[in-house]
C-alpha cells in the first residue's frame, strides 16, 4: 500500500472490547485499546517519503503483518463514468500506455460498486495491487494518468484510490448532513434517515414482513366489505354521499382519481319494462384496469382478471325485475391507469331485442386506496438514492490520510445545473470536514457533447459547466478544462490522457504549491462596450493569448443586446484581449464563450489550454425552474 507522508497516519481496526492492540511501524512501537464497541486507532507520527516498511499488528489473540509499504502521496478519485472509464475500454488508444505500465511505485486500489442506506464500516475490494500492464488494464484511465503524470514528475510513491460509478448523481455522494440544507431534498432524507443503521438486507426484510402483514389485512378492509348487512354490492345502497364519474374512462386519465391504485366500487341503475323484467340480461362492461368483480341486485354474476379482456356477463332472468334494478362493479386496480375504459358503444346490456346503453355518469367510491400501503424504500436500493454511495464508497475510507481528491461528475447533474451551484461546493466541504483536512479538491469539467443549434442557444450542459466554474470559489480547488477533447457522439471521450494530464497541471498549482506553472487556460476576467465593440479581457492568459485556426480568426463567441438575444460574434485578438462585434447587436451588453453541448471555440494560451467557457449575463436559463 501507499500511506500519506508528511501527515499523521491514522490506523484503524476492530478487536475485542478492552482489547490492547500494538502496532510496531519504523521503529516504534504504539499502543491503544479496543472501546466498548470493539473499535480502536491509532493516529502514527507523520513521516517523510520512502520506504518499504513493514507494518505488524498485533492483539492478544491474533497478529497481522503488512509487508512493502510506501510513504507518498495518496489520492482518491471519485465521480460517474468518466472517471471509472477503464484503460481497456479505451482500446487500442491506450494499448501503448498499458504495455508500458510498469510502475511499482504507483499502487492502486479500487472500491467495488456497494450501496448501503446506512455507513459502512468497510469498503468491498480486492485491496492494494502493484501497478502493472496486467493490472492498470482494469484501472480508471483518469486517475492513471494523473498519477503517472505525478510519479514521473516528483519521483514519490503514489498511491490511486478510485470510488466511483457510472451514472450517478452527486447527491448519492454526500452525506445526511450535507444536504439537509437543501428544502428540496428533506422529504427523501427524512425516508432515508427512518432507517438509521440497518443494512440493505436488513430494510429490505423488514419491509417484507410489514407489506406482508398489511397485504393480509388489506382485503377485508375494503369498506365495501366491511358492513356485512349492507355491502356495497347491495342493490338497496344509500348512495347518498357518492361521487360521479364518467365511464368508460381510466380514472387516472380523465383526472377523477389522478396516482390512485386499489379497489373502487361503481354503481349504476337501469330501468327494465314488464316486458323486459323476467328475461336474461347480458352485461357487455368493455375492458377493465386490472380486475372485477360484478353483482347485479345484489347477486354476483361475474369476474375476470385479464385487464383487456371484454367484459361479458350473463344475468339470470330470476334477477332481473321490473323499474329499477342496479349493477354494482368492484374494480381493482393494481397499477397504471385503472378504471372500465374502452369504446361507449362496448359498454352495454342487451334484454331479448333491446340494447341499454350503459355510458354515461357512474356513481362511486373508494374501497381500498393501496397507495395507503407501506412504502418500500426505494430510495434505498439504487446507486442514485440520497447518501447512498457516500455511505458505502466513502465513509468506510475515511479517516485514510489523502494527498487530495480528483472528481469527475456532473454528467447525471446537468438537467438541475442552478442546483449544482450549492450541490457541488457542498460535496466538497462535507468531504473535508469528514477528514478533518481541506485537502486540495481538483475537478474535470465537463467535455463536450452533444450537437448544438446553428445560433446561440441556451444550453443545459453549459449551465453545468458554469456551476462547477463557480467551485472554484471554495480554497484549493482547481479544474481541468476539456470543453474541446470531448466528442459530440460519445459522452465517454476516448482522450483520457490529458484530462489526466490537465489535472496533474492543477495539482502541481494547487497541492504541490509549485510557483510559476500554468494551470488553467484563459479565464473571464472583464469586458468593457466600445460603441459596437466589446473587450473582453482575461486572466490566466500564460505567456499569451493564442487562436488554433491558421486564419487566425477567433471562434465561439456571441453577443447579445438588451433584447437578451444571442447572435454570433466576430472576432480578433489585440493583445491579451479578444475584440468582438456583430452586425445584428448594434448595441451590446452581454458576451458568451463556448456556451453549447459541443462548441468549436479556438482560443486558448499558448500553453495549449483552451480557454474556460463563460457568459456575462446571469439571464435565467433552462434548468433554473426545475429545483
Amino acid at each position: 500500500m501507499v500511506l500519506q507522508r508528511d501527515q499523521p497516519i491514522p490506523v484503524w481496526g476492530w478487536a475485542d472490547a478492552d482489547e490492547r492492540v500494538t502496532i510496531e511501524f519504523s521503529g516504534k512501537t504504539f499502543t491503544t485499546k479496543a472501546g466498548s464497541d470493539t473499535k480502536w486507532r491509532l493516529d502514527l507520527p507523520a513521516m517523510s517519503a520512502g520506504g518499504p516498511y513493514t507494518m505488524t499488528i498485533r492483539g492478544k489473540k491474533n497478529t497481522l503483518v503488512i509487508n512493502d509499504i510506501l510513504l507518498g502521496d495518496v489520492w482518491l478519485g471519485s465521480g460517474q463514468s468518466n472517471m471509472e472509464w477503464r484503460m481497456q475500454q479505451l482500446l487500442p488508444h491506450t494499448k501503448n500506455d498499458i504495455d508500458s505500465a510498469n510502475y511499482p511505485m504507483i499502487r492502486l486500489f479500487d472500491v467495488r460498486d456497494t450501496i448501503s442506506p446506512s455507513p459502512l464500516a468497510d469498503v468491498s475490494s480486492d485491496g492494494w495491487r502493484l501497478c502493472s500492464p496486467q493490472t492498470v488494464v482494469t484501472f480508471s484511465a483518469v486517475a492513471y494518468f494523473f498519477g503517472r503524470d505525478l510519479y514521473q514528475r516528483y519521483q514519490v510513491p503514489i498511491g490511486l484510490i478510485t470510488s466511483d460509478w457510472g451514472g450517478t448523481q452527486i447527491e448519492a455522494w454526500m452525506s445526511p448532513a450535507a444536504l439537509r440544507p437543501f428544502p428540496e431534498f428533506a422529504v427523501k432524507l427524512a425516508s432515508v434517515e427512518e432507517n438509521p443503521g440497518g443494512s440493505l438486507e436488513q430494510l429490505k426484510q423488514a419491509f417484507a414482513r410489514k407489506l406482508a402483514d398489511w397485504q393480509r389485512t388489506y382485503t377485508v378492509a375494503d369498506r365495501g366489505f366491511t358492513d356485512k348487512t349492507s355491502p356495497w354490492s347491495a342493490a338497496d345502497l344509500p348512495t347518498t354521499n357518492w361521487r360521479s364519474m364518467q365511464l368508460p374512462g381510466r380514472w387516472e386519465e380523465s383526472g377523477t382519481l389522478p396516482d390512485f391504485d386499489g379497489v373502487v366500487w361503481v354503481r349504476r341503475q337501469i330501468t327494465l319494462s314488464d316486458q323486459q323484467a323476467g328475461k336474461p340480461l347480458v352485461l357487455h362492461l368493455a375492458r377493465i384496469d386490472d380486475v372485477d368483480s360484478t353483482w347485479f341486485n345484489g347477486h354476483k354474476v361475474g369476474g375476470t382478471s385479464p385487464f383487456d379482456a371484454q367484459r361479458v356477463y350473463t344475468v339470470p332472468g330470476s334477477l332481473s325485475k321490473a323499474g329499477t334494478n342496479t349493477i354494482a362493479i368492484r374494480i381493482l386496480d393494481t397499477g397504471g391507469g385503472g378504471g372500465l375504459f374502452g369504446d361507449p358503444k362496448d359498454l352495454f346490456a342487451t334484454v331479448g331485442e333491446d340494447t341499454l346503453s350503459l355510458a354515461g355518469s357512474w356513481l362511486y367510491e373508494v374501497g381500498i386506496d393501496t397507495r395507503q400501503a407501506p412504502k418500500a424504500p426505494n430510495l434505498l436500493f439504487s446507486q442514485n438514492s440520497l447518501t447512498s454511495l457516500y455511505n458505502s464508497m466513502i465513509a468506510p475510507l475515511i479517516p485514510y490520510a489523502l494527498k487530495g481528491v480528483i472528481w469527475y461528475q456532473g454528467e447525471a447533474n446537468t438537467d438541475r445545473a442552478y442546483q449544482y451551484r450549492q450541490l457541488f461546493p457542498g460535496l466538497i466541504q462535507d468531504w473535508r470536514n469528514r477528514w478533518g483536512h481541506e485537502f486540495p479538491f481538483l475537478f474535470v469539467q465537463l467535455a463536450s457533447f452533444m450537437n448544438d443549434k446553428p445560433q446561440p442557444a441556451d444550453y443545459a450542459w453549459a449551465e453545468l459547466r458554469e456551476a462547477q466554474t463557480m467551485a472554484l470559489a471554495e480554497p484549493k480547488t482547481g479544474m481541468a478544462v476539456a470543453i474541446d477533447i470531448g466528442d459530440s457522439t460519445n459522452i465517454h471521450p476516448i482522450n483520457k490522457q490529458d484530462v489526466g494530464k490537465r489535472l496533474a497541471l492543477a495539482a502541481r498549482r494547487v497541492a504541490y504549491q509549485e510557483t510559476g506553472v500554468v494551470s488553467s487556460g484563459p479565464m473571464f476576467k472583464a469586458m468593457r462596450v466600445e460603441g459596437r465593440q466589446v473587450r473582453v479581457g482575461f486572466n490566466e492568459v500564460g505567456t499569451g493569448l493564442a487562436v488554433r485556426d491558421k486564419y487566425g480568426y477567433v471562434r465561439g463567441f456571441s453577443l447579445a443586446g438588451p433584447d437578451h438575444v444571442y447572435h454570433w460574434a466576430k472576432g480578433t485578438l489585440n493583445g491579451n484581449e479578444v475584440l468582438l462585434s456583430s452586425e445584428l447587436v448594434p448595441n451590446p451588453v452581454a458576451v458568451r464563450y463556448n456556451w453549447g453541448n459541443s462548441p468549436d471555440g479556438n482560443l486558448y494560451n499558448r500553453e495549449g489550454l483552451p480557454a474556460v467557457p463563460f457568459r456575462t449575463d446571469n439571464w435565467p436559463g433552462l434548468t433554473i425552474d426545475k429545483q
